[in-house]
């Protein structure tokens, strides 16, 4: 994911969290304000000590996670800012289960449009 696509400054990213509104399921966190001037969604991923002690599992959630947005890009509200704050839950998942869980949030959040069919159906 280029850079253009994140919430880089500590400043930009408190700004999400502080005005922003906050949707969370068990594994993730989602903090999202309206910004109109926006060319593309921006995103910050935020991955605590607390889910992952070591910086390897922390990294491969962080890893997965851009992963996720990258293959939804088309579907992600392009005047969007939003943070990604993972949870303790989220600790041991593997790719299936972050798609699933994060699709979920950011659905809740009104980041993406609606659920996809084949998650939908997967639940089924």
């Amino acid at each position: 994911m280029r850079k253009s696509y994140r919430v880089k400054s500590e400043r930009d990213f408190q700004h999400v969290f502080k005005e922003g509104e906050s949707i969370a399921n068990r594994a993730f966190v989602i903090y999202k304000i309206e910004k109109t001037e926006n060319k593309h969604f921006r995103v910050g991923i935020s991955v605590g000590k607390k889910v992952g002690h070591t910086a390897v599992v922390r990294n491969r959630l962080k890893r997965y996670i851009r992963a996720v947005l990258t293959e939804k890009k088309v579907e992600i509200d392009p005047q969007a800012d939003f943070l990604v704050i993972t949870r303790p839950y989220a600790r041991n998942f593997d790719m299936t289960e972050v798609r699933k869980n994060l699709v979920h949030a950011l659905t809740l959040a009104h980041v993406m449009k609606e659920m996809p069919d084949e998650i939908e159906e997967s639940e089924k």
